[in-house]
C-alpha cells in the first residue's frame, strides 16, 4: 500500500497520473476522436477503423518503414504472362482468431468480397479474369491487363483486402461485419464494444508472426499489451488533460495551437506523423447544384486561400505547407501540373466566374464534423471567403460517426470536408475509386487512368500521373487544402514509438 502511495506521489509531481491496475494489467488505453462506424476494414476509408481494426486484421503485403510493399501473410509471387497473371504464395501455420488456419480458401473469399463490394477493390478486382486457389497454400490472380500498383493495392489496409475466414467473408455481402465476427489473423483480437464507452482488443496468445525485425507495418508484430483500449473523446482538450492525469497513455490528431506547448513538456512524447495528410473538400458528382459543373467548382476553388486555412487550423508553420500539389516535395510523384489554380484566394474573380457558371446564389449545403477541429476550422475560414466571393455556403456540422454515413448518401450535401493519409501510389486515394463518395467518374478519368493502371513502366506512370493532376484541376473533384503534419501525444512511459508514425500509429513492439 505504501509503495503504491509513492508511486502516485511520483506521477502526479510529473503531472502524468497513472493507474495502478492500467500499469499492472498491461492495458493500454487510447482517446480516439471519436466512435467508428464499424470496424470492417474492408467497407471503409476512415482512418479511425484503420487505426483500430489493423491490430486484428491483416493483408497479403505490408509496408515497411520505406513504403515499399514486404510478403506478409504472403511468403512471394511469380508474375508472369507480362504482368496479367500473378501467383501468389501464402505462410503456412498462420491461425485466425478462432483457431482456424488460414488457406488460400479464405484468401480468395476475402478478396473476392474485397473486390466486388470493397472501398478500394474495384481498384485492382474489376479487371479481373480470375481469381483462384491453385494449392492449399497458393491463389492465382488473372487480370485482363497489367496492374503496376497491384501489389501496393494488395498492402494498403485501410479499406483494403484484409483477410476474413472464408465462412464470413462469404456470407458478409456488401453489409458490414458484425462485431461477432470480427475475426482476423492479427497480434490482438475483438473483446468487447461498449458503445460510446469504449473497444477493446486482447492478446492474442495464438498469433504467428514472422521472424523478421518489425520494420514499419512488415516484420515481426510483438503484442505486449494484454489489453488495448479504444475510448472515444471527441474533445481536444479533454483528450490532452487525460493523458496528462493519467487516464489515457496514447491521444490522437491534438490542434496545433498546443503543439509548442506540449513539445516543451517533459511528462508528454509528441509523435508527428511520417508523412503528411491533406485536408480534401469533396464536390459531390453524383447529383447538386455542382454536379457536372466543373466551372463553378474551378469559382469556389479561385475563392480559396488555403495557406489561411492552414494557418488557423494547424497553428505552427512547421506544421503545415501552402503545396498544390497532391504529393509532397521530394516525393516521386510530385508534379506542379495544375497548381497555378492552387491557393488563388481572389474573390473579385471567383465572383464572375460564379456568374459565368450559371450560379444563382442558391445554397451549397458543406457537411463538415467537429471532431476534427481542423476540418471545422477550414470549413469556417472557406465559407467566409467564399461569402466575400458571394457564393451562398451553408455550413451542416454533425458528428464524425453522422457525416460518415451521410457522405453516402448523394442528396444530402454539395461538399464535405475529409482528410486523406499518405499514400504510396496515387491510385491508392480516394477520389481515384468512382465508388468512393463524390463519386468523380468522368470519360477523361477513366482514359487516364487505363493508361496509368495498365503500365509498370514509372517514367511512364509519373507522366500520366501528372496529367491527372491536371485533370484534377479542371474537374475538380475535391479541392486540397495543403500539407499537414498531424501528431499525437503519448504518456511517457510508452517505449517503441518512435518519432513519428509511418501511416497509423500501431502498438505491437511497443511497450512500458
Amino acid at each position: 500500500m505504501f509503495s503504491q502511495i509513492l508511486r502516485c506521489v511520483a506521477v502526479v509531481a510529473t503531472g502524468l497520473c497513472l493507474s495502478s491496475q492500467s500499469m499492472a494489467a498491461g492495458i493500454l488505453r487510447y482517446a480516439t476522436i471519436g466512435e467508428p462506424p464499424s470496424l470492417d476494414i474492408q467497407m471503409s476509408t476512415a482512418t479511425i477503423v484503420a487505426t483500430i481494426g489493423e491490430h486484428m486484421f491483416e493483408t497479403l503485403y505490408a509496408f515497411d518503414s520505406k513504403y515499399k510493399p514486404q510478403p506478409f501473410l504472403a511468403t512471394g509471387e511469380k508474375v508472369e504472362d507480362g504482368g496479367k497473371k500473378l501467383v501468389i504464395s501464402l505462410r503456412q501455420d498462420v491461425k485466425f482468431h478462432n483457431g482456424q488456419e488460414m488457406t488460400a480458401a479464405d484468401v480468395v473469399a476475402s478478396l473476392n468480397r474485397w473486390g466486388e463490394f470493397g472501398a478500394r477493390g474495384s481498384l485492382l478486382m474489376k479487371k479481373t479474369t480470375s481469381l483462384t486457389a491453385t494449392g492449399k497454400y497458393e491463389i492465382t490472380l488473372v487480370l485482363s491487363e497489367p496492374n503496376g500498383a497491384w501489389k501496393n493495392l494488395l498492402a494498403y489496409p485501410e479499406g483494403g483486402p484484409v483477410i476474413y475466414p472464408a465462412a464470413i467473408a462469404g456470407a458478409a455481402g456488401n453489409k458490414p461485419i458484425e462485431p461477432k465476427d470480427y475475426i482476423g489473423t492479427g497480434p490482438y483480437k475483438f473483446g468487447e464494444w461498449r458503445p460510446n464507452r469504449y473497444i477493446e482488443l486482447s492478446r492474442f496468445d495464438g498469433y504467428a508472426r514472422l521472424g523478421n525485425p518489425g520494420d514499419g507495418y512488415a516484420g515481426a508484430r510483438v503484442a505486449n499489451f494484454d489489453t488495448i483500449r479504444f475510448v472515444p473523446v471527441p474533445d481536444v482538450g479533454t483528450r490532452v488533460s487525460g493523458v496528462q492525469a493519467g487516464d489515457y497513455e496514447y491521444a490522437e490528431f491534438i490542434s496545433g495551437d498546443l503543439y509548442d506547448t506540449l513539445k516543451s513538456n517533459p511528462a508528454i512524447n509528441v509523435h508527428r506523423n511520417g508523412a503528411p495528410l491533406f485536408g480534401l473538400f469533396f464536390m459531390n458528382s453524383q447529383s447538386g447544384i455542382l454536379k457536372e459543373n466543373f466551372a463553378l467548382r474551378r469559382a469556389i476553388q479561385t475563392a480559396f486561400k488555403e495557406e489561411q486555412a492552414l494557418s488557423v487550423s494547424f497553428g505552427p508553420k512547421a506544421l503545415w505547407e501552402a503545396d498544390g500539389s497532391i504529393y509532397p516535395k521530394g516525393n516521386p510523384w510530385h508534379t506542379q501540373a495544375g497548381v497555378n489554380n492552387y491557393n488563388v484566394g481572389n474573390a473579385t474573380k471567383a465572383k464572375q466566374m460564379a456568374k459565368d457558371a450559371g450560379y444563382d446564389g442558391a445554397p451549397i449545403r458543406l457537411l463538415v464534423s467537429t471532431n476534427y477541429q481542423a476540418h471545422f476550422d477550414q470549413a469556417t475560414v472557406f465559407t467566409k471567403q467564399l461569402a466575400d466571393a458571394v457564393i451562398n455556403v451553408q455550413m451542416m456540422v454533425v458528428d464524425w460517426a453522422t457525416l460518415l454515413k451521410m457522405r453516402g448518401q448523394g442528396d444530402q450535401w454539395d461538399i464535405f470536408v475529409t482528410h486523406h493519409g499518405f499514400v504510396p501510389d496515387p491510385l491508392l486515394i480516394t477520389f481515384m475509386n468512382d465508388s468512393y463518395p463524390g463519386w468523380w467518374k468522368t470519360p477523361e478519368k477513366a482514359k487516364l487512368t487505363a493508361t496509368f493502371t495498365g503500365t509498370a513502366d514509372p517514367a511512364e506512370r509519373l507522366k500520366i500521373w501528372a496529367e491527372l493532376q491536371a485533370l484534377i484541376y479542371e474537374q475538380v473533384p475535391a479541392i486540397k487544402v495543403g500539407d499537414a503534419y498531424s501528431y499525437d501525444i503519448a504518456a511517457k512511459k510508452l517505449k517503441g514509438m518512435g518519432d513519428s508514425t509511418v501511416l497509423w500509429p500501431h502498438f505491437w513492439n511497443v511497450s512500458y
